[in-house]
């Protein structure tokens, strides 16, 4: 059976080839393993927030988390958003190019295993609004998610957190606004409070820029009584 699985795996690679998202060179997946080399580079950050730090400040939280922790207790991001990766992150998003969220999970795997990460009990995407999942059709969280979690063994609940106000989106928000903006945003879904009392919750987003989306969240599952939450970003926008 493993035999004739492959075999049809290569026909279907030879029927319907791939090319990389990047550089457009033939490969079996989103984006061709000298990208991935070229521009998934692993670099030191702060455990809580994921912002880079110099090498010999890894495992030591920056200097903002210190100063205002947030609500969530630790922050795994595959790269920093930045060309050309974040032309990826606006193609799932903005085109529909769903077959970029596959390589996102396995880029997140793998900063997983390299930082040693602990890993959560249950993960849950970040909802979207209603009328931005009709608008969209998808959330694009929810598609990085439930790869994520075959990956990591780990259950996923689609619908932990919901969305308790369609607020703006938070880049179409001045920066000094996004915290009041996001203020309220989300809830715990009745059914899934059980879930979420005295577990580490792990939280999956595509990007992570001020923190302001994924700490409102996390204060919104602690209240409901989680012991810990911890972020799962693909990308990590770098202080400016």
């Amino acid at each position: 059976m493993p035999d004739r699985l492959g075999r049809w795996r290569r026909v279907a690679r030879a029927l319907l080839p791939s090319s990389c998202a990047l550089c457009a060179a033939a490969c079996d997946g989103a984006v061709c393993r000298p990208c991935h080399a070229q521009f998934v580079a692993r670099t030191a950050r702060c455990p809580r927030c994921a912002n880079p730090v110099a090498d010999a400040d890894a495992g030591r939280e920056c200097a903002a988390c210190l100063a205002e922790r947030p609500a969530y207790d630790a922050t795994v991001a595959g790269a920093d958003y930045r060309a050309p990766l974040d032309q990826l992150v606006l193609q799932l998003k903005f085109g529909g190019k769903l077959a970029l969220a596959p390589w996102f999970a396995e880029v997140l795997r793998d900063a997983v295993i390299d930082e040693r990460f602990l890993l959560p009990q249950v993960l849950c995407p970040v909802p979207l609004g209603p009328r931005r999942l009709v608008e969209r059709g998808f959330n694009q969280a929810l598609e990085m998610a439930r790869p994520l979690a075959r990956h990591l063994g780990i259950a996923l609940c689609e619908r932990l957190a919901v969305r308790a106000l369609d607020t703006r989106a938070q880049s179409g928000v001045a920066p000094d606004q996004r915290r009041r903006n996001i203020r309220g945003a989300f809830a715990v879904a009745p059914d899934a409070l059980e879930v979420v009392r005295g577990r580490h919750v792990g939280v999956v987003d595509d990007v992570m820029t001020s923190g302001h989306t994924l700490g409102e969240l996390a204060a919104t599952l602690k209240r409901a009584g989680a012991a810990r939450v911890s972020n799962f970003v693909f990308a990590r926008t770098p202080p400016h």
